[in-house]
């Protein structure tokens, strides 16, 4: 992962972060932009918006190569992202999901929250392992998960603007349409975001197996 990437998932977690949260800071039902039942269903989605809001913010912060080299620190991010962030979000992604009504919602958020906490614990256990590679690996993969709401607020007006040559939508019907869309690019956010990661994590691995055996010592000793 590039130095500047980080930074640039950072300032984009906030932005979004920032966005997602701020129609619940009243804690105002009547403003919530997912119609809910009940003042439990509030309660339970506005729970998950600001605990995934915790988890979107931190993430990023534990890529950072000087946060990492202070272990004390990237314990702490890595601890509170989990415990405050990914776990209480995972846990209420799965009534908010079922309560959706859409059945591809249903289903593919509910995954997306399985495999969430499923990634957070085996990045927790290779940490606790101190197997820093493996938990790496998972972490990414969770951080992947954690950024489909970001992901998925991009795809949702591509997918609409790409259907304007078919003219199966038109300009001003982005708009109308658009909720009818979010189940469709929710699904391919987190999709896509776990495939490029784990191109990524591919990539470095087969870079560090070639690295390796570059300076792997030949029979006499020396340096191949």
């Amino acid at each position: 992962m590039q130095k500047r990437t980080p930074w640039l998932l950072l300032a984009t977690a906030i932005v979004v972060g920032l966005v997602l949260a701020y129609p619940y800071l009243a804690l105002d039902i009547h403003k919530s932009r997912i119609d809910v039942n009940g003042a439990l269903r509030y309660g339970v989605l506005v729970m998950h918006i600001f605990t995934a809001t915790v988890a979107l913010i931190l993430g990023p912060l534990q890529f950072i190569p000087k946060v990492r080299a202070r272990p004390r620190i990237h314990r702490t991010i890595g601890r509170c992202y989990l415990a405050i962030g990914v776990l209480p979000s995972g846990l209420t992604a799965i009534p908010v999901a079922l309560w959706s009504g859409r059945l591809l919602t249903q289903i593919s958020l509910s995954t997306a929250a399985a495999l969430w906490l499923i990634t957070g614990g085996l990045g927790y256990r290779a940490a606790r392992r101190r197997d820093f590679a493996a938990h790496r690996n998972w972490m990414m993969r969770n951080y992947a998960l954690t950024f489909l709401a970001v992901t998925a607020r991009i795809l949702v007006p591509l997918l609409l603007l790409v259907q304007i040559p078919f003219g199966r939508v038109t300009a001003g019907e982005i708009g109308a349409q658009a909720p009818s869309m979010i189940p469709v690019g929710q699904t391919l956010a987190w999709i896509v975001n776990l495939a490029v990661i784990e191109a990524v994590i591919r990539t470095r691995r087969r870079t560090s197996v070639a690295g390796q055996r570059a300076g792997a010592p030949t029979r006499d000793g020396s340096p191949a």
